[in-house]
């Protein structure tokens, strides 16, 4: 019994950090491409590009660690309940690192957009 439990609890874990990773990506880098746009000086082929690279190392690394983190035959999995109690906190640590991630790719974001407005040419103004 205990490795039908495992087995159902790998089949529950798996979609959600996998839902939850495309939700965060989806959302962190549609609204992302204004910052790349502002950062790019509106040159939109780079800042799809650099947005695109982004989102696909976000995947890389949040599936990863999703899979990396997966192993619950390590903890006592012998009822319903231990492996409702596994899984809220497998998912609800996989819910924190993706808020952490967001959050670290939102620093990023602002950080570039205050490098690229440092370093434009402030505008001249003749009379």
């Amino acid at each position: 019994m205990d490795n039908l439990l495992i087995v159902k609890a790998y089949c529950v874990y798996l979609p959600i950090t996998l839902l939850l990773t495309h939700f965060v990506a989806k959302t962190l880098f549609m609204n992302g491409r204004v910052f790349m746009l502002d950062i790019f000086n509106q040159q939109e082929a780079i800042a799809e590009s650099t947005n695109n690279l982004f989102k696909v190392g976000f995947y890389l690394i949040n599936i990863g660690f999703a899979l990396w983190f997966l192993k619950i035959y390590s903890y006592d999995a012998k009822t319903i309940q231990s492996v409702f109690e596994i899984l809220s906190f497998k998912v609800g640590g996989f819910s924190i690192y993706l808020g952490i991630m967001l959050f670290l790719n939102l620093f990023m974001f602002f950080r570039g957009r205050k490098k690229s407005r440092e370093n434009r040419m402030p505008e001249v103004v003749m009379e």
